[in-house]
């Protein structure tokens, strides 16, 4: 493995918040661990003795998920907590980027005020180059987008409130 592929591995795993990502190959194994500290470890171990630990800083998140949900709020926060309880939420079901539209010149999928159904695609979620269409599961009027454009996601992470009325 490519000192450039490793680098490009260490930085996927701070943006999508993974605890630990272990990767065996026949020639070198890699741990990466991001704890919850500014630092991250990744330990390398070639199949004879020889060990080598490389600590790099961890990138600082401009904005974690759940202050981007607070400054994309529309309503008062005193109302947020009262009203939220009726809404049905779509939650990310995997870790990701989470995207808007199919592309930087596209529409997005779904907009506040927009009549969704079952089915109908709301998102992408890209994961190790895969871009997941996320689907709605219920049928309702999107109140709130919860989670920036490009920010990454975790797994039940919500995504969109829905008003199934």
């Amino acid at each position: 493995m490519k000192l450039n592929e490793i680098q490009d591995l260490i930085k996927f795993v701070s943006k999508s918040g993974v605890s630990e990502v272990e990767l065996e190959t026949k020639e070198v194994k890699i741990v990466i661990r991001t704890p919850k500290t500014a630092t991250q470890q990744v330990v390398m171990q070639t199949q004879p003795v020889a060990q080598q630990v490389i600590t790099t800083p961890v990138a600082q998140v401009t904005a974690a998920p759940t202050t981007s949900t607070e400054n994309k709020t529309t309503t008062p926060p005193t109302n947020t907590s009262s009203d939220d309880s009726k809404y049905i939420t779509i939650k990310s079901p995997m870790i990701g980027t989470f995207y808007r539209s199919a592309g930087p010149d596209k529409p997005a999928f779904v907009n506040v005020g927009d009549d969704i159904t079952a089915g109908k695609t709301v998102c992408i979620i890209e994961a190790m180059k895969l871009f997941n269409e996320i689907e709605s599961d219920v049928k309702g009027k999107i109140v709130k987008v919860l989670v920036n454009d490009a920010s990454p996601v975790e797994y039940d992470q919500p995504l969109f409130l829905v008003d199934p009325a």
